[in-house]
């Protein structure tokens, strides 16, 4: 296991390093960064000036030498617009973030997995015909669009959740989290339902196709014979031979909601980094935007190893080394 782990470490800081360059000389193509800064009217004494104090007076590859160096070291740079670090911008954020990430994907396992193993243990029904018509609704709807009716439902003509903000917060060790109160809870339902229905109709998918394999194995059957009761059979023995498939889905699908959550967080005006990530691109924030992909890539590489280890715990034939 020591092993496994070293190799999937060097292949993330390998993964890192590769994103990171492509980002970094992908945004050092895209403009400069002054002329959103700087007034119109500035003369160009004031623009040599801010230019060497960002350090873009300096030649592309010695921008990027720098940025290496200072990037062993911990330092990402000072975001141009908050003049902090870049990572203190990202991490005052990134809490909003994966709150409504593992929201998100905790409703559509909770909801999901019991949906998918209904159609597959009654195919063809009409359960299991409602169900598929209504996971392709989930594929089908944009994301912006769904939010943009859930407001007009439960927050325009029911009025029961609030339709923007993240309501209020109780702090735990340093975190501001919406959870652990009543309205901060009401403020995350909607968005958090709203990014749970594209991971909610693959899950059922998924686990409706698994069951279907499964019910006709020999294990089944022997367990049936065995005088188990169906249900008993489902829950013991077919859900854990399913599972595996569902965990590399889930923990895919995590790391693409708390990237691309931007969609989401725009509408119901989240708080999170997707907002910031946006609005540093706008102003061309070089720092904080590198500073989000380089935190991305290693939350999807964190998410990945958890992953396969998960796969060795639910299925002992499976070895990590």
């Amino acid at each position: 296991m020591t092993r496994f782990l070293l190799h999937r470490l060097s292949q993330s800081i390998l993964v890192i390093l590769v994103v990171s360059t492509l980002i970094f000389f992908g945004v050092f193509l895209i403009g400069d960064p002054t002329t959103l800064l700087i007034p119109p009217e500035a003369n160009q004494a004031t623009v040599n000036e801010v230019k060497r104090s960002l350090g873009l007076d300096l030649p592309m590859h010695q921008q990027y030498l720098r940025f290496l160096a200072n990037a062993i070291q911990g330092d990402l740079g000072r975001s141009y617009v908050f003049r902090v670090s870049a990572l203190v911008v990202i991490f005052e954020r990134l809490p909003a973030t994966l709150e409504l990430a593992f929201s998100a994907m905790f409703i559509a396992v909770v909801i999901g997995v019991p949906l998918g193993m209904l159609a597959g243990c009654y195919p063809d029904s009409w359960v299991d015909r409602t169900l598929m018509i209504g996971s392709t609704f989930g594929f089908s709807v944009p994301t912006f669009w769904a939010g943009l009716l859930f407001i007009l439902l439960f927050s325009v003509n029911l009025g029961w959740l609030p339709a923007s903000g993240r309501g209020d917060t109780v702090s735990v060790y340093g975190v501001h989290l919406s959870l652990l109160t009543l309205d901060g809870l009401t403020h995350l339902l909607l968005p958090a339902f709203n990014l749970a229905v594209f991971p909610l109709a693959f899950i059922i998918r998924l686990t409706r196709s698994g069951m279907r394999e499964a019910i006709g194995l020999d294990f089944v059957r022997f367990a049936l014979a065995q005088g188990n009761t169906r249900w008993q059979v489902i829950r013991i023995y077919v859900l854990k031979f399913i599972s595996i498939p569902i965990v590399t889905l889930v923990g895919m699908y995590l790391g693409v909601l708390i990237a691309f959550a931007v969609v989401t967080e725009s509408v119901y005006s989240w708080p999170g980094t997707g907002k910031l990530i946006i609005d540093s691109i706008n102003v061309l924030d070089r720092p904080v935007i590198i500073a989000y992909i380089m935190v991305t890539v290693l939350v999807f590489s964190i998410i990945n190893l958890i992953v396969d280890i998960l796969y060795s715990v639910l299925d002992p034939r499976i070895r990590t080394e």
